[in-house]
C-alpha cells in the first residue's frame, strides 16, 4: 500500500504539471479545476484522483489503454489519447497508476517548436492500367502495409471537423485516404485491401458518372457504406471545371449552375445511400468565391483541393490540401507525402 501511495503522490505532481500545461492551452476556469487526491488509496472504482480535466486510474487485472478509454472516454478507439498522456509507459500495467485525460489537453496538436499536420492523400484508379492516375493493386497494398507497419492512423475525413474547430485532437500520425470520381476499380481492388487493414476512406463521387461503363454502381456503394469503412461524398454533379463559365453565361446563370453542382450530388447521394454528405472535392482542384458560397448554402463542412501538403489545425475547412498519389510513385515517393509534423519557421 505504501508503494502505491508513493506512486500516486509522484503522479499527482505530474498531473499538476499537465494541468498547468492545459491552462496555457485553454481559457482559465473560474474555480481553478484543481485535482483532489484520495487520502490513502484508490477508491472502489480504481480512481485515485480526479479533476474536471484529468483523472488518475489504477489499472487492475488485464486492463489496457483500450479498456480504460472505453470506460472513461466512451470509445476504445481513443486509447491513443490515454497512451499520449502517459509517455514512457507503452501499455497499462496492473497496479501502476495512469493519467486519463477527460478533456483534450492539446486539441490543436501544437508542441514545442512544432505543430501537427494531417496529410490527405488523393487516388483515382487502383488496379490494372498504365495511366498516370492508376496505382497498381500491388503498389496500393504495399502502401497500406507500410502505413500499418509504421503506426500511422488512418482516420475518417470527417474527423477533421473537430480538429479544425480546435476541440478534438487527432492521433500523432494521422492520415486520410480519398478516392476521386467513383471508378469501379476502386470496389474491385482498393476496397478489399482497405477491409483487410480496417482502414476507412472517402470516395468522392460525381453523380452523373454513375451508370457509365467504368463507374461504381449503387449496389456496390451500398455494400461499401454498410461496412462502416467507406464514406461516399460529393465530387460535383458533372465534373466540369467549376471556375470556367459556359459561353455567354451571366452571373445569375453561373451561380445557379454552381448551386446545382453542389446541391444535386448531395441530395442524390443522401437519398440513395442514407449517407450524410458534408464534404466535397473540387474537380481539378479549382474553386472561386461563387463556388464557396454555393458550398456554404448547401451545408458542406469540409472541401478539398489538389494542392499538395498537410493540414494544420488552422487550415481553411473549405480549402483543404490534398496530395495526389500517382502510379509512378514508388514506396519512397509515397513516404515523402506523409509529413505529419512540421517545425515553426522563426519570423524574420
Amino acid at each position: 500500500m505504501q508503494a502505491l501511495q508513493r506512486r500516486a503522490l509522484t503522479l499527482v505532481a505530474s498531473v499538476a504539471c499537465v494541468l498547468a500545461l492545459a491552462a496555457c492551452q485553454t481559457p482559465p476556469r473560474g474555480d481553478g479545476g484543481t485535482a483532489t487526491v484520495a487520502p490513502s488509496s484508490a477508491d472502489k472504482d480504481g480512481v485515485l484522483a480526479r479533476s474536471d480535466r484529468l483523472l488518475i486510474y489504477v489499472p487492475q487485472g488485464d486492463d489496457s489503454y483500450a479498456s480504460i478509454a472505453q470506460r472513461f472516454l466512451g470509445s476504445a478507439a481513443r486509447d491513443w489519447e490515454v497512451a499520449d498522456a502517459n509517455p514512457g509507459m507503452p501499455q497499462a500495467r496492473s497496479g501502476q497508476p495512469v493519467v486519463v485525460p477527460l478533456k483534450p489537453l492539446n486539441p490543436m496538436g501544437v508542441r514545442s517548436g512544432q505543430y501537427q499536420t494531417i496529410p490527405i492523400l488523393c487516388y483515382h484508379r487502383v488496379g490494372q492500367g498504365s495511366g498516370k492516375m492508376t496505382v497498381s493493386a500491388s503498389g496500393f497494398e504495399q502502401q497500406l502495409d507500410w502505413l500499418a507497419a509504421n503506426n500511422y492512423k488512418v482516420i475518417r475525413l470527417k474527423d477533421l471537423i473537430g480538429f479544425l474547430e480546435g476541440r478534438q485532437p487527432l492521433p500523432k500520425r494521422s492520415v486520410v485516404l480519398t478516392f476521386d470520381d467513383g471508378y469501379a476499380s476502386y470496389y474491385r481492388h482498393a476496397y478489399p485491401l482497405l477491409k483487410k487493414h480496417g482502414f476507412p476512406a472517402t470516395v468522392f463521387l460525381y453523380t452523373d458518372f454513375v451508370g457509365a461503363g467504368d463507374a461504381l454502381t449503387w449496389p456496390q456503394m451500398q455494400e461499401m457504406t454498410a461496412s462502416g469503412l467507406i464514406d461516399i461524398q460529393s465530387h460535383s454533379k458533372t465534373h466540369s471545371n467549376l471556375i470556367e463559365r459556359a459561353a455567354g453565361e451571366n452571373d445569375a446563370a453561373y451561380a445557379k449552375r454552381m448551386d446545382a453542382e453542389t446541391k444535386v450530388p448531395r441530395d442524390v447521394i443522401e437519398k440513395r445511400l442514407s449517407n450524410e454528405v458534408l464534404t466535397y472535392a473540387y474537380p481539378f482542384g479549382d474553386v472561386n468565391e461563387v463556388v464557396l458560397e454555393a458550398l456554404a448554402r448547401n451545408r458542406y463542412r469540409l472541401a478539398g483541393t489538389v494542392t499538395p501538403g498537410g493540414n494544420p489545425a488552422w487550415a481553411q475547412p473549405l480549402m483543404l490540401r490534398r496530395t495526389m498519389i500517382y502510379g509512378s510513385h514508388d514506396l519512397e515517393a509515397f513516404k515523402s507525402k506523409l509529413q505529419t509534423v512540421r517545425s515553426f519557421t522563426p519570423s524574420s
